[in-house]
């Protein structure tokens, strides 16, 4: 048992922040990581998955909402090209995790989850209604 032990805790290290299951997996980052790939990469779409009303209310540039609930229960037209960079955040950081599974068991091949909204240092925009 003592040798299994640190075994185990060199397997969870070298799988780093990647999180799978059933042969999807998406990458947990930190919103400084999320924050540097908005200013170096070009072709990503920021996924907001909260509701249309929370998105409307605040939300961060660019970002387009495709509510959790309406994500795997087909095709996803705002999603189209499934090896594309997606940066996930919901609320808090509960909905997007759910959300980045859910997009990775639909065969998206480049998904980051980065939490909520609350933690987000940057800059937010609300739309007029």
């Amino acid at each position: 048992m003592k040798r299994v032990v640190p075994f185990l805790m060199s397997m969870m290290l070298m799988t780093g922040c990647g999180v799978s299951g059933s042969g999807s997996s998406y990458q947990q980052i930190s919103m400084e990581k999320a924050m540097e790939l908005m200013e170096t990469e070009k072709n990503y779409i920021i996924l907001d998955v909260r509701t249309e009303e929370e998105y409307v209310e605040a939300h961060i540039p660019g970002a387009i909402c495709v509510p959790n609930e309406s994500i795997g229960v087909g095709e996803i037209p705002e999603l189209p090209q499934k090896d594309q960079l997606i940066l996930v955040y919901c609320r808090s950081g509960s909905r997007s995790k759910r959300a980045a599974q859910k997009l990775a068991k639909l065969g998206y091949t480049n998904i980051m989850e980065f939490g909520g909204i609350l933690d987000w240092p940057g800059e937010t925009v609300s739309e007029d209604i």
